[in-house]
């Protein structure tokens, strides 16, 4: 079985304050967009249960045993009778670009599991799975636009309609590290409100409103990211911004952009839809 996890955008997100467990509380709007991996999941006939994945597309870096979708897999197998797995991943999305897609790929995984294998979990049931893996992980469940607080895993409702527009979404092949970029902010409660700001006003509106207190810092360290958002201002966005801690910003337009960028960035435009994903 074939799915195409997909990525999410920012918009705004504040950190509020540090708790006492060392990670920090935060506010934002989580939004789906169409940046899409490729997901294969095969059932194979070994006797003993047994998990592997292959990759092509952007390399991956690291051991099977800190991939999110093998993680998902060991939740899982602990709880319910899977059979042995063969899995090809191709990856698109790049990361540590703020577009969250190794927890879109392990989220995608828990839905396609639930399906094929029929094992009965409820949303809720895979959204405490999906939290025990990130943050922002248990949003791809339900892969509809959402506010979240606390550590970015509690959610709520929030209608916001971007697809009459046109998303263009920049990666200037720089990594960001979450933990130096935190180390770069000081936490404090916002000024705006985000709700009010998404909910009543429309994005030629956002501009000095809708932040994203992490492009102080990433802005800082890589000024290049900060040139890419004043470009995309430049070249009529309505709106434009770092997606969550970097190093990707996007511009949100109400025509198709033209821009043209070096070969090392990967870019996504996503066009107009008739609805969200």
């Amino acid at each position: 079985m074939l799915v195409f996890p997909n990525s999410k955008i920012n918009l705004g997100l504040h950190v509020v304050d540090k708790r006492p467990d060392g990670f920090h509380n935060i506010e934002t709007v989580f939004y789906p967009v169409n940046w899409n991996d490729v997901l294969e999941v095969i059932e194979t006939r070994d006797t003993q249960t047994s998990f592997t994945i292959t990759y092509s597309g952007i390399a991956i870096d690291g051991s099977i045993e800190n991939n999110l979708i093998y993680k998902a897999w060991k939740i899982i197998a602990a709880e319910k009778n899977l059979p042995s797995l063969k899995l090809h991943l191709h990856k698109n999305i790049p990361m540590g670009a703020g577009l969250g897609g190794g927890s879109s790929d392990a989220a995608h995984f828990i839905n396609l599991l639930n399906m094929q294998f029929n094992l009965s979990y409820t949303i809720r049931q895979k959204i405490e799975i999906a939290a025990k893996l990130g943050s922002d992980c248990a949003f791809f469940i339900n892969n509809t636009p959402l506010l979240a607080k606390g550590k970015g895993d509690e959610f709520s409702q929030l209608h916001v309609d971007l697809s009459q527009y046109h998303i263009l979404l920049v990666y200037p092949a720089i990594h960001c590290n979450t933990k130096e970029v935190y180390q770069g902010l000081t936490p404090k409660q916002p000024d705006q409100n985000l709700v009010q700001i998404l909910s009543y006003t429309h994005p030629r509106d956002w501009k000095n409103k809708l932040v994203n207190d992490f492009e102080l810092s990433v802005f800082e360290k890589y000024p290049i990211i900060g040139s890419l958002k004043k470009q995309l201002y430049q070249n009529d966005a309505l709106y434009a911004s770092l997606s969550g801690s970097g190093s990707t910003v996007f511009g949100i337009f109400e025509k198709e952009p033209a821009l043209i960028f070096p070969d090392t960035y990967l870019t996504f435009l996503q066009k107009p839809l008739t609805k969200i994903l």
